[in-house]
């Protein structure tokens, strides 16, 4: 019981962290007229969430948590669209622009099933840390690309981390493997930069 009532206190923060990272994404991005989360991110997010919302749900309460993730990141794939074009518009034509997201969201849809087969993981636990993971790396990208915080906040990061840490230590404590381990510790490592390295933006600006 005590174990039930531990992992859905670990469940339900993830969750929540998380989904109040995407609304804080959503929310800044419209303020700056910016994308707040870069392509691959958004391409695997969308797909793992569909995935896990109508092709292999897991339980009622992670397909409902899974599902308002989705409705969130179709709004930031949204936003990425819009003004991510406008963004890059100097360098690659439109037709490219949006030719390679929906080959990119196409190919982290098949990779994500190909590792369900690769890991035999119904769950989808390893896509789920690995693209954590690039997402981490992929923020701290493009922070240093913009050199300023545009799309970004210390809130983002800051609830990132949180609903990295919930679902770390509900894998760590009763599903863990020396993989997710491992990813999991880099990911802390890559959001504890990334806080860093707002917080020295945040520093430059007031100054």
């Amino acid at each position: 019981m005590a174990q039930e009532k531990f992992l859905l206190i670990c469940q339900l923060g993830m969750g929540l962290f998380w989904i109040i990272t995407y609304i804080l994404i959503i929310k800044q991005g419209f303020q700056d007229k910016k994308y707040g989360m870069p392509m691959a991110a958004i391409c695997a997010n969308i797909s793992w969430e569909f995935i896990f919302a109508f092709m292999y749900p897991q339980n009622d309460l992670q397909r409902m948590i899974t599902f308002l993730w989705f409705l969130l990141d179709i709004i930031i794939m949204m936003q990425y669209l819009k003004y991510g074009h406008k963004e890059y518009q100097k360098l690659i034509p439109g037709k490219i622009f949006y030719a390679s997201f929906f080959i990119t969201l196409g190919a982290c849809f098949f990779i994500i099933l190909a590792m369900m087969h690769e890991f035999k993981d119904i769950a989808g636990k390893y896509a789920a840390f690995s693209q954590n993971l690039m997402m981490s790396g992929l923020f701290i990208a493009l922070l240093l690309q913009r050199g300023n915080l545009s799309g970004q906040s210390m809130g983002i990061a800051v609830c990132k981390m949180i609903g990295t840490i919930f679902a770390a230590v509900g894998f760590y404590m009763y599903f863990r493997t020396p993989l997710i381990t491992i990813i999991s510790l880099a990911t802390l490592f890559y959001d504890w930069l990334y806080i860093v390295l707002i917080y020295r933006l945040y520093q430059k600006r007031v100054m």
